[in-house]
């Protein structure tokens, strides 16, 4: 397997940009008609949102957009054919009340409408747009309910999904497809390069049982290979395509860490599909997870997001450019 190349000149270049008019977490994103869509979240208090936001890259802006039907969070989100789509979701904290919401957004209408339910209620789905279809993958089921080591009072739904569903917004249908490799996972990151789908990192319970596999799903036969994988393991954290490589900032938690402690990761890395390596990039501002990625015109913008491991938000937006 081909390992990591150094950071060099031109690893890419971090700038401010407008802040969210409120802080956010746990959320997902995608663009649409150049503009990038965040949808759903947690608050600063880690209470589900209706949240729904468009960011114009020009005029540097947010502006509120149609909220979801109900609040949800570790909602996947993607685009086919000038539609968002958002699927699944949880309504409580902490992974509690997964859902089987489908739901698709019109930009011009700004209006959400409901599609066939997902066929497994679960959060933090791995979700993305390839040949006219949704494919989501994995997922939180919540299982099972336990007590969080070293919170005594919080309680957490635990339980992860290998399934990989279809769906054809043709004929409205869900099918199922080839399951994912290897052990069920959520809170992985996904992204499509040359037609195929990869899917990077995850966690397999919690952050204490993170991954790096890396694998890569081809629509065409339906079949499943093995890429390198991330430098390190990690979940939740931002993805997207930057000038034709997967970039994957940010995730929870550095070893050792506990629930609202300051370590989250701020590693950043290119993964290179050529040459099959992952590539170190110009660290995060401040270190991260739960935050939203999606690229408008050659340069990518990582929106919300909590600064420490388990919990909070923020309103702070970056925009990577690699030069």
């Amino acid at each position: 397997m081909a390992g990591n190349d150094s950071a060099g000149p031109g690893a890419g270049r971090w700038e401010r940009r407008a802040p969210l008019p409120l802080a956010i977490s746990e959320v997902g994103a995608t663009v649409l008609d150049g503009r990038v869509h965040l949808v759903g979240g947690t608050d600063q208090v880690g209470s589900a949102t209706t949240f729904h936001m468009s960011y114009d890259p020009v005029g540097d802006v947010w502006e509120e957009r149609a909220p979801l039907p109900r609040a949800m969070h570790h909602v996947g989100v993607t685009e086919i054919d000038g539609s968002i789509y958002a699927m699944g979701g949880l309504a409580a904290n902490v992974h509690l009340r997964p859902q089987d919401s489908a739901l698709v957004y019109e930009g011009k209408e700004d209006s959400w409408s409901e599609l066939a339910p997902l066929p497994l209620s679960r959060g933090s789905i791995a979700v993305v747009g390839v040949g006219g279809k949704v494919h989501a993958f994995g997922g939180t089921t919540a299982e099972r309910i336990v007590t969080q080591p070293g919170a005594s009072d919080m309680r957490v739904g635990v339980g992860s999904s290998r399934v990989h569903d279809v769906y054809d917004p043709t004929g409205g249908r869900w099918q199922q497809a080839e399951p994912l490799p290897g052990p069920p996972r959520d809170h992985a990151g996904i992204a499509v390069l040359h037609g195929r789908i990869h899917l990077f990192g995850g966690r397999v319970t919690d952050y204490s049982d993170m991954l790096d596999r890396h694998d890569v799903f081809d629509p065409g036969t339906g079949t499943w290979t093995n890429a390198a994988p991330l430098p390190r393991p990690r979940s939740a954290g931002a993805f997207t395509v930057l000038h034709g490589r997967i970039v994957y900032a940010g995730g929870e938690c550095e070893p050792g860490g506990m629930p609202f402690s300051p370590n989250a990761f701020e590693d950043v890395d290119a993964y290179d599909a050529h040459t099959d390596r992952w590539i170190p990039m110009a660290a995060l501002p401040q270190a991260r997870h739960a935050f939203g990625a999606a690229t408008v015109d050659g340069v990518a913008y990582f929106a919300g997001g909590a600064v420490v491991c388990g919990g909070g938000a923020s309103t702070d937006v970056f925009a990577l450019t690699i030069f």
